[in-house]
């Protein structure tokens, strides 16, 4: 059963149900506000500090700022120091360009299976469609100016589309690979030019998809995620040296 209709359906203006926020544990909380320090390099790469200084900036005590950076080291985020706390790590591009890769490899095989003609469940193919139309295919003056809107907007938009190819794992893996790049994927939309490109690039797609050109999509996808791809690494780069600058 397809999942994007309380994902991508619940954004769009018409919604009027809100759904309760489930329960998130403090050390959640905290794993959230690091990582968002890092990603708006308020904690840049090279930065020291210590599990004492993160608890008393975010009033929380030592074990949840301890567990959200174990897990944050896991990912490749910072590493512990011997006897000298926690240093943040520099981001891996080459780390980051693999799970692009990758994502657009996942990505391309659920276009052509959306594309294909034979499809087992067109109808849960057209509601999909029908859904991200709703969002993507709307006039200049009703697009969103929201960064975090849109942010969220892109990843299930991407999403839905490997989920409605109907392979659960393929569908996994991809939810994995959007959870890594999370980071610094949301920097492509601080400039209104790359919003208004992703509205227009997103309409492409689905026009695509909706007339089963399975090149003609893939190729825009690709397309689509690697200018995505080189903006962020510039837009990274660019944040680190200013961050660097004020310090």
């Amino acid at each position: 059963m397809l999942k994007f209709d309380a994902m991508i359906i619940k954004k769009t203006k018409a919604a009027s149900k809100k759904t309760t926020p489930a329960r998130r544990s403090v050390a959640d909380e905290v794993y959230e506000k690091i990582k968002q320090d890092i990603a708006n390099f308020r904690l840049i790469p090279g930065d020291r500090f210590t599990e004492n200084e993160l608890s008393l900036r975010l009033k929380v005590s030592r074990t949840p700022v301890r567990q959200s950076l174990y897990r944050l080291q896991q990912e490749g985020y910072v590493e512990v120091l011997f006897r000298s706390g926690w240093r943040v790590l520099p981001f891996d591009f080459e780390k980051f360009d693999q799970l692009y890769d990758l994502r657009i490899l996942l990505e391309s095989s659920a276009i052509v299976k959306l594309c294909d003609a034979s499809s087992v469940h067109p109808e849960k193919e057209q509601a999909l469609l029908d859904a991200l139309t709703a969002i993507w295919l709307v006039a200049p003056q009703d697009r969103s100016n929201d960064t975090m809107q849109v942010s969220q907007w892109d990843e299930a938009f991407h999403c839905a589309l490997v989920e409605a190819a109907g392979n659960l794992e393929i569908a996994r893996v991809h939810k994995e690979v959007t959870d890594r790049i999370r980071i610094i994927r949301r920097l492509d939309f601080t400039k209104q030019a790359r919003i208004d490109a992703t509205y227009e690039e997103h309409a492409k797609i689905l026009k695509a998809i909706q007339r089963k050109r399975s090149d003609q999509a893939s190729l825009l996808l690709r397309t689509h995620i690697e200018t995505s791809q080189a903006e962020v690494r510039k837009i990274t780069l660019h944040q680190v040296f200013i961050s660097r600058r004020m310090v």
